[in-house]
């Protein structure tokens, strides 16, 4: 349950920011779009109407009357206005001369301001856009339109030579409208279908990684319980151990005080002749019988013995020479630097990589770690 609420926050997660990071590029790449397109549409009608005019010029120059220009041009640009620009003829005072729509010719357009801010000013795309969103410069736009959905508007003008004529490059704001409109929609479209394919390909990817995460936490778990299940038997049979000892040193005690023979492991002492080890305690000569010795170390080339009320002394004698005196019944030499007595053996917990603490009792200030190599042996001595 909990998994599945984390992948569904994780997918939450990746929409909400992909969401936000999309829209905000998808409005850049629509408004950067929309300045391409109209900055086109700009320089489309600039040279339409230079070239249109530049063709009148021409005609009017070879002495073709007005009356056969104005019926050429018309029917040239009969019905454009349907298109996203179209160019149409009129007068300095405003009148329509030639215009795609019939009904507008003869009329007064009404563009004697326009017509001013066309020739002094250039007209560019942050203008055009305004036009286009009813924005700063709307006042360029045709104020005898027979609808709201025909608007249009002046962009250029350009001035016929040796005539009172001027030719006014349109655009058609509604179909305009309609391809930046379109524009726009292709783009979110666009965001929308790659952003679902990353979300969903985002997502797949944090469930593969989680579930490879999972298993490989599962397989740790499952050797980390193992490691528990073995650390509990270990301490559990090392108790056991603990108690046998001190039922045979209590045996060895009784069969002592009545003079009775000695068992198997008693005679081994007896054979070495080591009841108690030589130590210095400062400037004093203090033995200590080997049932007190809780463990021997080395630390700094010196060599200390502490026995189990926590009393700690030193000797001449090295770690190997202690060792070959001792039982190792009772004894175990866990590393180079410790010897520890079953006795005083606390509790055995896990270490890294596969090695073994030994937590002894009087505490030791020095780690008694087991190698991963001995961990096998000191098992066995254990009786595992």
């Amino acid at each position: 349950m909990r998994k599945d609420r984390l992948y569904f926050f994780t997918f939450l997660a990746i929409a909400i920011i992909f969401a936000i990071i999309g829209g905000i590029t998808a409005q850049y790449f629509v408004r950067i779009s929309t300045d391409q397109l109209l900055s086109t549409q700009l320089e489309s009608s600039k040279r339409e109407a230079k070239e249109v005019a530049s063709l009148i010029e021409n005609q009017l120059e070879n002495g073709i009357s007005k009356e056969i220009i104005i019926e050429n041009v018309q029917e040239t640009i009969q019905s454009t206005h349907e298109e996203s620009g179209f160019i149409s003829i009129m007068d300095w005072g405003g009148k329509s001369i030639c215009h795609p729509e019939n009904q507008q010719r003869g009329t007064q357009i009404g563009f004697n301001q326009s017509i001013s801010m066309a020739i002094d000013s250039e007209i560019g795309s942050e203008d055009f856009y305004n036009l286009l969103t009813g924005g700063k410069g709307s006042d360029l736009s045709d104020q005898n339109l027979s609808s709201e959905k025909q608007r249009t508007g002046i962009l250029y003008i350009y001035p016929i030579k040796n005539s009172d004529w001027l030719v006014a490059a349109h655009a058609n704001f509604s179909k305009m409208s309609s391809q930046i409109k379109t524009l726009r929609n292709r783009f979110y479209t666009l965001f929308s279908i790659v952003g679902f394919i990353v979300i969903l390909t985002s997502v797949i990817a944090v469930r593969l990684i989680g579930s490879l995460y999972e298993k490989k936490l599962e397989t740790k778990n499952e050797e980390l319980e193992s490691e528990v299940i073995n650390l509990a038997k270990l301490n559990n049979d090392l108790g056991k151990y603990q108690k046998r000892v001190e039922e045979a040193t209590k045996t060895e005690k009784e069969v002592d005080k009545n003079d009775q023979g000695a068992n198997e492991k008693n005679k081994k002492q007896s054979d070495s002749g080591k009841k108690r080890i030589l130590t210095y305690l400062r400037n004093e000569l203090l033995p200590i019988a080997i049932d007190d010795i809780a463990y021997i170390y080395t630390e700094h080339t010196i060599t200390y013995v502490v026995d189990v009320r926590g009393k700690k002394s030193t000797t001449n004698s090295s770690l190997d020479e202690l060792y070959s005196g001792l039982d190792s019944s009772f004894f175990y030499r866990a590393n180079r630097q410790f010897i520890i007595a079953i006795s005083a053996i606390e509790k055995i917990i896990r270490y890294s990589n596969s090695q073994l603490k030994i937590l002894v009792n009087p505490n030791s200030e020095v780690d008694i770690i087991i190698g991963k190599n001995k961990a096998a042996e000191f098992k066995q001595w254990l009786n595992l």
